[in-house]
């Protein structure tokens, strides 16, 4: 079983910085795109930036510039950082941690996707 495990959270004033990480051990799989979504109360979970296996970033219009997502892979551990800067207070909500690994079986390849169980950020005006 993958269990994305996250860790960094929590509260600043708004203009302050964070820094997410968030590690997927001994995976039986090959780990593909890993990223970050968030979801504030009362509101659906959204993108907030991904990163895949080449290194390659996307970002969410209110994060860019802002933020910046990175990701390393060391003795059997895929860890994916996303550096918060220039908070806001519109930031505030859960953010869940997003792992996509794929299996390869000959011609075949089955995707699986995983979820952390999320780290509270919360930014103050």
């Amino acid at each position: 079983q993958v269990q994305p495990v996250e860790s960094g959270g929590g509260s600043v004033q708004a203009g302050g910085s964070l820094r997410l990480s968030c590690v997927v051990s001994r995976s039986p799989f090959s780990i593909d795109s890993m990223g970050w979504y968030r979801q504030a109360p009362g509101k659906q979970r959204d993108l907030v930036a991904t990163i895949n296996s080449l290194g390659t970033p996307n970002y969410a219009n209110s994060v860019s510039g802002r933020f910046l997502i990175s990701r390393t892979n060391a003795n059997a551990k895929n860890t994916v950082y996303l550096e918060m800067h220039n908070l806001k207070p519109e930031d505030t909500a859960i953010y869940y941690c997003h792992v996509t690994a794929v299996s390869f079986r000959g011609p075949r390849e089955d995707y699986y996707t995983y979820w952390g169980q999320g780290t509270q950020v919360t930014v103050s005006s």
